[in-house]
């Protein structure tokens, strides 16, 4: 079945896993992505989207590995810092956690970035 494997196929797999982890099933998204990263493993989308499946699994380490990996590409992607955040504030790391709450504040001014940063967002 490996060998069945194509571009359009990895597509496919990447849109089920978005919708696995919207129903709530990350381990299956995870399953589905594993193959899409193992034939892309430039694909910064796949690997966000499992970094995102990791942490909705409270696997938090993989989830860590993986945001890392995404903002070693993207250093400027506020989402990831953001989430990276959320993973160290779970893990009990929360001086790490609070240095990425504040480099996505920095980046991108969302209100739920800057409250989670300590921000102060009433003026």
């Amino acid at each position: 079945m490996v060998a069945d494997r194509n571009p359009e196929t990895h597509v496919i797999d990447f849109r089920a896993a978005e919708h696995l982890l919207a129903a709530r099933d990350p381990r299956g998204a995870v399953k589905l992505l594993d193959s899409v990263i193992a034939a892309h493993p430039e694909n910064t989308a796949a690997r966000l989207l499992r970094a995102r499946a990791f942490f909705a699994a409270a696997q938090l380490r993989p989830a860590q590995l993986e945001f890392e990996l995404v903002l070693e590409r993207e250093p400027d992607n506020a989402f990831a810092h953001f989430a990276l955040a959320r993973t160290f504030e779970r893990s009990g790391l929360t001086e790490r956690a609070t240095r990425h709450f504040r480099l996505a504040a920095a980046l991108d001014p969302k209100p739920e970035y800057l409250q989670a940063a300590g921000f102060d967002t009433e003026r």
